[in-house]
């Protein structure tokens, strides 16, 4: 059953055993119905089951990252050769092309990893997805380790068909706040743009994703009534439009746009290093605050607007555990 590695896109059938109550537990998941604030004030739950640290010893769990690797790979190595062909070619608004052939990507490769392990291949939705509780912790923990890693593998493929001139001009696809040039004298100069410009549009950015295309993956009822292939294609739309505004918007040669996923730009820093490392805590420290400020909204927001299963183990409920705070 895909909800067992992690899925945040659940099937009908699946859907329908929630509702009969039939689930049963799964590694260290409990899984139930959805609580109401009453039912949790009732319950008690050890800290290592709140993370699930159990997990960590899940073979389960670690097959299930192998679809992460893989496919993070995949689209790392896509979405650089994407950026690098557009900005080569001839074409007017070159960013437009590289949005609508992003957007057409990325959903082919979520449908494509979505039945092994849930399809998040980018550590945002991974950690959003720990924070409202639809997976534990430390499934989070595992995944984004396999993101990263799939990430570097995909840089990697990347670097070894691309001439090495082709790796320095366009830094390998990957996420740039400047880039050195040669001034008008000869001198080197700096353009792109202001770390904390960069900062700020990276969080909104994320913050925007989250807000308009993963929440309707977050509540069954909105995944049922649109269907499983119309979000994820959402997804990818959404991702699509948020780069080409983060590069419209700043009209600053050398930013790359917003990252919008921290383990993508992740990898061609490792692989090439250089300024790609520069303001490089932009595009994690940007997103985590998003997903911090989406898991905040959902909290404020009446429990009736927001269904989503096992959020018990949201992160409310781990300072819960660690304050003692549990009956």
């Amino acid at each position: 059953m895909a909800a067992n590695s992690g899925n945040v896109y659940l099937n009908m059938e699946e859907e329908r055993h929630y509702a009969s109550n039939s689930i049963q537990p799964v590694s260290s998941t409990p899984q139930s119905e959805q609580w109401t604030p009453e039912q949790k004030k009732l319950e008690s739950f050890s800290l290592r089951e709140r993370l699930g640290l159990d997990e960590f010893l899940s073979l389960h769990v670690w097959r299930a990252s192998v679809g992460e690797l893989l496919g993070t790979a995949v689209l790392v190595f896509l979405i650089d050769t994407i950026v690098i062909s557009t900005l080569d070619s001839d074409v007017q608004m070159p960013n437009l092309i590289m949005s609508i052939v992003l957007a057409i990507m990325i959903t082919i490769v979520l449908l494509a990893v979505h039945p092994v392990s849930g399809g998040h291949i980018n550590p945002i939705v991974s950690f959003s997805a720990a924070l409202v509780g639809l997976i534990l912790m430390s499934r989070a923990i595992i995944y984004i380790i396999a993101q990263c890693l799939g990430a570097v593998l995909g840089a990697l493929a990347l670097k070894a068909v691309v001439s090495g001139n082709i790796e320095r001009t366009f830094s390998l696809g990957g996420c740039t706040l400047s880039i050195v040039t040669p001034g008008p004298q000869g001198s080197p100069v700096t353009i792109g743009l202001g770390t904390a410009q960069a900062f700020w549009l990276e969080v909104f950015c994320s913050f925007v994703f989250l807000f308009a295309s993963l929440w309707m993956a977050y509540d069954h009822r909105q995944k049922n009534s649109i269907g499983l292939v119309r979000v994820l294609a959402i997804v990818g739309t959404v991702l699509g439009l948020l780069v080409f505004i983060s590069t419209s918007v700043t009209a600053a040669k050398g930013y790359g746009g917003a990252g919008i996923n921290p383990a993508r730009c992740f990898g061609p820093a490792v692989v090439r290093g250089g300024h790609l490392w520069d303001g490089h805590w932009v595009f994690w420290a940007g997103p985590a605050i998003a997903c911090v400020a989406f898991y905040v909204y959902t909290q404020i927001i009446p429990n009736d607007h927001f269904h989503a299963q096992e959020f018990k183990h949201d992160f409310y409920g781990i300072l819960r555990t660690v304050s003692g705070y549990n009956h």
